[in-house]
């Protein structure tokens, strides 16, 4: 059991299935007050009757001072988890991009921006990004995805470099495929690209607990993925040169 998380304030947005259900069980579990929330009324009630948690349906955004009362005015720690998974290239819709950009990035500005100042008044305070292995890398066929999720990842490290020495502990989760069904949704790419070591919702609880326990800012629940990134960092175009390969196999895969 992690003492950081022992009757705790947490929050957990889009929490009515996949990571964030899995995240929400692994707190109660943990002993934490949990606060559900999920664009799905019914999906965020059901989950959080499960748990013994509070539902707090609705957008994400918006979830910050309602959730504060109802775990009695304080949110100890918030899991900046909802997103959308976008596909489409530089050519989608204008539409496609900015729902990308207000839903995997400007979220978690609006929830930082009301959280930091209480959290730095009390000298504690934990800020969890489901990020994704796109944020690190990349994703084939998802360039709203893929550019927001970086995005994503930066504010969190921001977050982290900006805040630490005054208490707020950051954590950006960062797995390759979990089968949810944003995945299902990623069709062929994903077919090709995540399926093959997809892992279940759980295993990303579990790796962001030990992360937890370990202080450590980035969380990998796929190992290998600090390999891929090390690779991208020292010699971005032999990486570039593997993700073509992996484009090239995809178009003729959908060619055919």
């Amino acid at each position: 059991m992690v003492e950081a998380v022992q009757d705790a304030g947490v929050v957990v947005t889009g929490a009515g299935g996949g990571i964030g259900a899995a995240l929400a069980r692994r707190f109660a579990a943990g002993g934490a007050r949990v606060v559900v929330n999920d664009l799905d009324a019914d999906r965020a009630r059901a989950v959080a009757d499960e748990i013994g948690g509070i539902a707090v349906p609705g957008d994400a955004a918006a979830t910050v001072t309602e959730a504060r009362e109802a775990l009695g005015g304080t949110v100890d720690v918030y899991c900046a988890n909802a997103g959308v998974g976008s596909a489409g290239s530089e050519a989608a819709d204008a539409a496609v991009w900015a729902l990308a950009w207000d839903v995997n990035v400007m979220a978690h500005v609006r929830a930082a921006h009301e959280l930091i100042p209480d959290w730095l008044e009390r000298g504690s305070g934990r800020f969890v990004s489901t990020v994704s292995a796109a944020g690190l890398l990349t994703m084939i066929g998802a360039a709203p995805y893929s550019v927001t999720k970086h995005g994503a990842y930066a504010f969190a490290e921001w977050l982290s470099l900006t805040y630490r020495h005054r208490g707020i502990k950051v954590h950006a989760i960062c797995p390759q495929g979990v089968r949810t069904d944003m995945l299902a949704a990623t069709g062929s790419a994903g077919d090709l690209v995540l399926q093959p070591t997809a892992i279940e919702p759980k295993d990303v609880a579990d790796a962001l607990f030990k992360g937890i326990e370990e202080d450590r800012f980035l969380i990998l629940p796929h190992p290998e993925v600090a390999e891929y990134y090390r690779a991208r960092a020292v010699e971005p175009d032999r990486w570039l040169h593997g993700m073509n390969r992996l484009q090239r196999q995809w178009e003729e895969a959908t060619a055919r």
